[in-house]
């Protein structure tokens, strides 16, 4: 039974990348991550137990186009930077490598480091002919970068107010459009 499962899982991935392979009309990408865990809960894990490595806590990183209601990409595991970079840089590949509208996560902070390594500028300083060592290279953000986390307040486990903040870019004033109130067709 287990291995129709797995081939059924092998199967669902090649579909959805033959499906996915590239999307052209997304235009925002929501990342968050979904807990779940494998064979027991992390607190009952063994951390010597070389059988415990692959169970406990394991997420399901997810990115996700709203639009289009279009899951873009899934990469489970332990909850790393290095899966989070990983899901950056599948959507990025995804979506032809071209900067999207509008990137938004939660605060989890392993997302502003895959976004500015997958999306940034590398910039190289000038040697200014002075001795001793030369500047390293950085990267900046891009000019056209918009990238936004949603901080959640909670009060006795209950989302109460959500906020809205910039990371990379400028925060975009509504349109006349979407500020009115939507009328009813009636």
């Amino acid at each position: 039974m287990i291995r129709y499962s797995l081939l059924a899982g092998e199967h669902a991935t090649d579909l959805h990348d033959v499906l996915v392979a590239f999307s052209p009309q997304t235009r925002e990408v929501q990342f968050d991550e979904k807990w779940a865990f494998v064979g027991k809960k992390q607190k009952h894990c063994d951390p010597n137990d070389a059988a415990d490595t692959e169970q406990g806590d394991n997420w399901d990183h997810v990115a996700f186009d709203p639009a289009h209601r279009l899951v873009l990409s899934v990469v489970p595991g332990k909850r790393t930077a290095a899966k989070t970079e990983a899901l950056v840089k599948d959507v990025h590949t995804r979506t032809g490598e071209r900067m999207l509208d509008l990137l938004v996560s939660d605060e989890y902070p392993a997302y502003k480091p895959a976004i500015l390594h997958t999306y940034g500028e590398t910039i190289i300083p000038p040697h200014t002919g002075k001795p001793g060592r030369p500047k390293k290279p950085y990267t900046v953000a891009p000019a056209g970068l918009q990238y936004a986390t949603v901080h959640k307040t909670r009060h006795k486990g209950r989302v109460v107010h959500v906020e809205v903040r910039v990371v990379f870019g400028r925060r975009r004033k509504r349109s006349a459009r979407r500020s009115q109130p939507r009328l009813s067709a009636r």
